[in-house]
């Protein structure tokens, strides 16, 4: 892990290539807070792509807008959601509709590492064939 950030909305967790978010219970993940995320991520990842894992180990809601403003971001090329149960994977099944990048829910976080992983390696050589 690259830096920890402690906000009032949550927990997000710096890699190499990827950041991982953990928002606290009953937050609305509205633009303003994307807004926060976003600074974050042009912050490390200025010229370089890079994948976000939203785990979500508590329960909050997530406005579907936010997702135009994200993919304003060039460098974000794949989002995981990680989650368990039903409502929660039809949630991010509708949230995948919003964004036109890779987006993919998984059950374990450490598949989320794993397949967000293989997607930055594949960005990486498209990047250095072009």
């Amino acid at each position: 892990m690259i830096k920890q950030y402690s906000l009032s909305f949550g927990k997000i967790k710096v890699f190499d290539d990827y950041i991982i978010a953990e928002i606290f219970e009953g937050i609305n993940l509205d633009t303003a807070l994307n807004e926060i995320l976003l600074d974050i991520c042009s912050a490390h990842f200025p010229k370089r792509p890079f994948g976000y894992i939203s785990n979500r180990v508590n329960s909050y809601s997530v406005d579907p807008t936010v997702y135009k403003y994200t993919a304003k971001n060039s460098n974000l090329v794949a989002i995981a959601v990680v989650a368990s149960g039903e409502l929660k994977k039809l949630s991010a099944n509708i949230e995948k509709l919003f964004f036109d990048r890779e987006f993919e829910y998984f059950e374990e976080i450490d598949e989320a590492k794993e397949w967000i992983e293989h997607i930055i390696k594949s960005e990486k050589a498209h990047s250095n064939q072009s």
